[in-house]
């Protein structure tokens, strides 16, 4: 991993919602099989099923209020969509798994 992604927490801009902080916990519970998914489609040269597992979790983290992985997400769907490069792929792949690995559940010190 990409030793200068500094480690911040993300929380759901929902995890203090009470009908949905149960829901956003899962969820942040799954981070860690995601990433790997991610992460074993990547090093298997599987580009489609890489493209797609983006793609859902682009879909899936922007219902749980994680903007900031939804957004990495797409961006690795598009870069996948559109040929990029291995480098820019790689890329793409290590934000989005450390931003995975950062999901946390309930409400962040700042009260978000």
């Amino acid at each position: 991993m990409n030793t200068e992604m500094e480690s911040v927490a993300i929380y759901s801009d929902l995890g203090d919602d009470p009908d949905l902080g149960d829901l956003v916990a899962l969820f942040v519970e799954e981070m860690p099989d995601r990433a790997a998914t991610i992460r074993s489609h990547h090093a298997a040269g599987e580009r489609e099923l890489l493209r797609r597992a983006a793609h859902q979790l682009k879909g899936a983290a922007g219902s749980y209020g994680f903007a900031p992985i939804s957004a990495a997400a797409a961006e690795l769907d598009m870069a996948l969509r559109s040929g990029a490069p291995d480098d820019r792929i790689a890329a793409g792949v290590e934000r989005l798994v450390h931003l995975c690995l950062s999901a946390r559940a309930g409400v962040g010190p700042s009260g978000v």
